[in-house]
């Protein structure tokens, strides 16, 4: 058995604080293995139909002006996929 002496504080950091930051580090390394180890999904067709700036329909006016008019797209998006499938 080993004694431990110490104020509350000390004895706190040395093993609470401790086993956190041990958690901490084992959970990142395990994360930045998985991220590592996969591959990157494939873009929707909506993300690449947005990644498209020619396609990009933007208020003109009042206060969402230059903001993208999601509305819009999502009817353009859906009009284009229609005429796709026929």
């Amino acid at each position: 058995m080993v004694k431990v002496e110490g104020t509350l504080e000390e004895l706190r950091e040395l093993f609470v604080e401790g086993a956190k930051k041990e958690a901490r580090k084992v959970a990142k390394k395990a994360g930045a293995e998985v991220v590592k180890s996969g591959t990157r999904r494939a873009k929707s067709a909506w993300q690449k139909f947005m990644a498209n700036k020619k396609k990009q329909i933007k208020f003109k006016s009042g206060k969402k002006k230059g903001r993208l008019d999601l509305k819009k797209m999502g009817a353009a998006f859906r009009r284009e996929q229609r005429k796709m499938k026929r």
